[in-house]
């Protein structure tokens, strides 16, 4: 890429190199699942196209399109589609082109979350299902580290600048209201570190009984677009 500000967001999404943890793709496919998915699909910031092979392998019924900064992997199934493109921009897609828009840490990375909701709103087509995964700011890790250090857990030190937008509840919240989106509902890991040592799990030394927003290192938000909605005037 000849355009230093592109080369840079590639060179900050190739150091997670495109793949999230074991836990957010279960949770993903358990909300999938339970939603019972199985039309177009759009995966928005597909990394290395991991999540998006974990669905052909369970038989997604539906079709897939992928779309991500970094170029096609060698190992992508055929029948998935790929868009090569900066995610901080608007798709070369038509309005209204799919049912489902699943994103897994991915907004994180981007500079505007709001341009990115109009976006999802956009692209997805009336009654769509929208899944956004991201660090969970509200767990007690995270906030250990705004109080200890600064700023929330998942944006100190290694993890900038990759990561670079901390969203609450509350955002979400406030966003999908701001683009006609249905009140959002939060899920989560159910699995977290301590602070200080991350490798320690709260599950693990609780037997499992600690769970939820305060115990899990990631969140995920659900959503829809109503048949009716329209973007509000921002």
């Amino acid at each position: 890429m000849s355009d230093p500000l592109a080369t840079k967001r590639l060179q900050a999404a190739l150091i997670t190199r495109g793949i999230s943890s074991d836990v957010i793709y279960q949770l993903a496919l358990k909300i999938c699942n339970s939603l019972d998915l199985g039309d177009d699909l759009l995966e928005f910031g597909a990394g290395a196209g991991y999540f998006a092979q974990k669905l052909v392998m369970i038989g997604y019924r539906g079709a897939i399109t992928c779309a991500d900064i970094q170029p096609r992997p060698t190992d992508v199934a055929g029948n998935i589609r790929w868009l090569q493109a900066d995610l901080n921009y608007p798709l070369p897609l038509p309005d209204h082109s799919f049912d489902t828009i699943l994103s897994t840490e991915v907004i994180e990375h981007l500079e505007n979350p709001r341009f990115v909701f109009r976006e999802f709103h956009r692209l997805l087509r009336p009654k769509g299902t929208l899944i956004v995964t991201t660090p969970n700011q509200e767990s007690i890790r995270s906030l250990a580290g705004l109080l200890l250090g600064g700023h929330f857990t998942a944006f100190l030190g290694e993890s900038y600048p990759a990561h670079i937008s901390a969203l609450l509840q509350l955002d979400f919240k406030r966003i999908c209201a701001e683009n006609g989106f249905t009140p959002p509902r939060f899920h989560y890991t159910d699995s977290g570190g301590i602070p200080k040592l991350p490798h320690i799990r709260w599950q693990g030394i609780t037997f499992g009984l600690l769970k939820g927003k305060a115990f899990s290192d990631n969140v995920a938000v659900v959503t829809t677009k109503p048949s009716d909605a329209g973007i509000a005037n921002l």
